[in-house]
């Protein structure tokens, strides 16, 4: 009884705009009102399309909230902004310090709307001249009846207004979390705004759409009880599981993990990735076994992945990036970005082949619902967001969003591969001369202190 107290103390003050450990944090608002920053009284010349809500709660915290924010513009300029409705605002001022290092600005209002969003946009964050923007946003609409097509457009013309301000700015799609219908958020409408976010955002290489809805969703594809109290807001161990969802991909945009990785190998180990640039890898021909299986997947999934088929070997040597940027060597990290397409087929390579028997060891961390591949001497070992993604759905081991040791021993031909120690294959049978390969699919997925040692 006495946490369901504390949790519905919790909520009473993220509906007002007041999150507890933000209270005595979040500045008043100045006495003088300025009318830039009250809701319009009427629908009449602004953008978008859908609700604008003028509940008095809600009118008193929109100005509240963004006459405080206009005192704080010049501290503000350049700092990470964090775009939302309650979800985001409960997040709190430095968003609950999970970002250390980095400067952020919670511009969430609790209660707002996709069209309330575009309203405020200029003043609350192009203002700021924001290094980088992460949007989570729609649920409240479809509380007031709003189709999953408006939301989207409403999301489009954000998107398209924070483009134009920064060609440069890399912009975070966060997919709507999951909620439940008796909170008027059924799960095939959330399901369906975020299929239509995705296909809005397809192929644009500023925005990345991180996939925040699996992670969350249970069977029925609703908030989880655990996570979500009310089955609308996260509690701590549903602001935790964001934040860890986040931080690979602000690491790779530059803002978090910053500094070289310093790892040395164990003696007998040779590093196949220098950590600093791709040297040792390469792009190879698309073999003829995969352009089959291309061509039929193409011709009988509408919705089969891009595939891009390659005609020539090419060296990365010395470089930091595939042409693409696909592939990308950041502070001992090889990353396989998340692709502008959604979902995109490609490989990178050793230039080397190995025959003799060995042992790979590496570390790799994987976004939400990730999809990657480790290729041993040609044949695929799934490289996956495990849990979500499958196959091996139930390791006990494995840690979403963190570092993951595998380690593959190959012996003739044959591998035995394990994830923290936990078998992923006993026997897999891999061809007996090859090169190492990474494949990218869907999602983020990072490798670290790839190093091979050959046996004798």
């Amino acid at each position: 009884m006495k946490k369901l107290t504390r949790y519905l103390a919790f909520l009473a003050f993220v509906l007002l705009g007041l999150s507890p450990d933000l209270a005595s944090q979040t500045p008043t608002a100045p006495a003088s009102q300025d009318a830039r920053f009250e809701i319009p009284e009427s629908d009449d010349g602004l953008p978008g399309s859908g609700p604008i809500r003028r509940y008095p709660w809600f009118r008193e915290l929109w100005r509240n909230k963004r006459t405080a924010w206009a005192e704080h513009v010049q501290a503000d300029q350049k700092a990470l902004v964090f775009l939302g409705d309650s979800i985001t605002q409960g997040w709190g001022d430095q968003m609950g310090g999970a970002f250390p290092g980095v400067k952020v600005a919670n511009r969430g209002i609790s209660g707002d709307t996709t069209r309330g969003v575009l309203i405020r946009l200029q003043e609350d964050v192009l203002a700021l001249k924001p290094s980088g923007v992460v949007i989570l946003l729609g649920t409240n609409d479809l509380e007031e009846g709003a189709s999953p097509e408006t939301i989207a457009g409403n999301m489009k013309l954000i998107i398209s207004e924070l483009e134009q301000s920064d060609k440069e700015m890399p912009i975070v799609l966060c997919l709507v979390f999951p909620s439940s219908a008796s909170k008027k958020r059924s799960s095939d409408k959330i399901q369906e705004i975020n299929r239509l976010y995705a296909k809005a955002m397809h192929g644009d290489p500023r925005v990345l759409v991180l996939d925040t809805w699996s992670m969350f969703a249970n069977d029925a594809g609703d908030a989880k009880i655990e996570e979500f109290p009310d089955l609308l807001h996260p509690n701590q161990a549903g602001y935790a599981k964001w934040a860890a969802a986040l931080r690979p991909i602000l690491a790779t945009l530059g803002f978090l993990e910053t500094t070289a990785d310093n790892f040395q190998a164990e003696p007998g180990f040779q590093m196949l990735f220098n950590g600093r640039n791709l040297t040792g890898w390469g792009l190879r021909p698309t073999s003829k076994a995969d352009i089959e299986v291309r061509s039929h997947w193409h011709a009988t999934d509408p919705n089969a992945a891009e595939w891009p088929i390659i005609t020539e070997s090419s060296s990365l040597d010395g470089r930091t990036s595939s042409t693409d940027g696909r592939f990308v060597a950041r502070n001992g990290r090889l990353i396989v970005t998340t692709p502008p397409q959604g979902r995109r087929i490609q490989q990178i390579w050793t230039k080397r082949d190995y025959a003799k028997n060995f042992v790979l060891k590496l570390e790799f961390r994987a976004t939400p619902n990730a999809d990657s591949g480790i290729f041993l001497r040609g044949e695929q070992l799934q490289c996956r967001d495990y849990l979500l993604a499958g196959p091996y759905k139930q390791l006990k081991n494995y840690k979403p969003q963190e570092w993951n040791e595998l380690v593959v021993t190959v012996t003739g031909g044959k591998a035995r591969a394990t994830c923290n120690g936990e078998v992923l294959e006993d026997a897999m049978a891999i061809p007996l001369v090859g090169p190492i390969g990474l494949e990218g699919d869907r999602g983020q997925v990072e490798y670290r202190r790839i190093r091979l040692a050959e046996l004798p």
